[in-house]
């Protein structure tokens, strides 16, 4: 019997943007989908009653992939080798993409099984399309030290990447540290560096602006508990 295939359903990156997110073939497959793998039930159920989900939930079968340890995936992939197709969904934005799912994905490959990405939010990318910065060459490096010192020495290194690469340098906080980030970066950067943040994206609280560092130091924005993209260019 041929496996399923696993479809990479991406998921709303804020509260009220589902209609900006979902498309008619994300909706036509969940519809055809009784089994997932997600990093988060209550996320997911709630996810697939706003994107048009007609099934009745109590048909589901969902691993919360969230609640196990990493290496203990076995059970997952059961329905997928029994030729059953499998949606994986992450917290927000694009399974994969800086996020565990990407370890459910590189299993499926190493098992022979079709997988099959849907359009959807991401934000690293929608945050490199709002920048202006170069789109051709860009590097997504997660979190930054949250010792100060490594956080410093750090950012100097991205700006250095920045100039002597021509190359977008991507990274992120968690949304109740981004004010500390923020002040490091305005302390440490050179006033002539580019700095996009990129806030709250697709909300309707969305905030994208891109400024020299010299300009951010007159008005600082308050970017307590928002989720917060920063990017570096030169």
């Amino acid at each position: 019997m041929p496996y399923g295939t696993l479809y990479l359903i991406p998921v709303p990156l804020a509260e009220n943007a589902s209609a900006k997110s979902f498309t008619p073939y994300l909706v036509d497959t969940i519809n055809n989908i009784k089994e997932y793998i997600v990093e988060n039930e209550k996320t997911a159920r709630r996810f697939l009653k706003e994107a048009g989900l007609k099934t009745p939930q109590s048909e589901l079968l969902i691993h919360d992939y969230g609640k196990y340890k990493r290496d203990d995936t076995a059970d997952f992939f059961k329905g997928l080798q029994a030729g059953t197709d499998v949606g994986l969904m992450s917290e927000a934005g694009c399974p994969g993409v800086a996020d565990p799912g990407s370890e459910i994905v590189e299993k499926a490959h190493r098992m022979g099984i079709k997988v099959v990405p849907l359009v959807g939010p991401s934000s690293i990318l929608l945050a490199i399309m709002a920048s202006g910065f170069n789109g051709q060459s860009f590097t997504f490096h997660g979190y930054l030290p949250i010792d100060k010192v490594e956080r410093s020495k750090k950012i100097k290194e991205l700006e250095a990447l920045a100039i002597k690469n021509n190359q977008t340098q991507l990274f992120i906080e968690t949304p109740f540290r981004n004010n500390p980030m923020l002040e490091e970066i305005l302390k440490t950067a050179n006033p002539k560096t580019r700095l996009c943040i990129a806030c709250d994206l697709t909300a309707e609280t969305e905030f994208v602006q891109t400024k020299p560092i010299s300009e951010w130091q007159k008005k600082v924005p308050d970017l307590h508990k928002r989720p917060t993209i920063f990017l570096l260019f030169r």
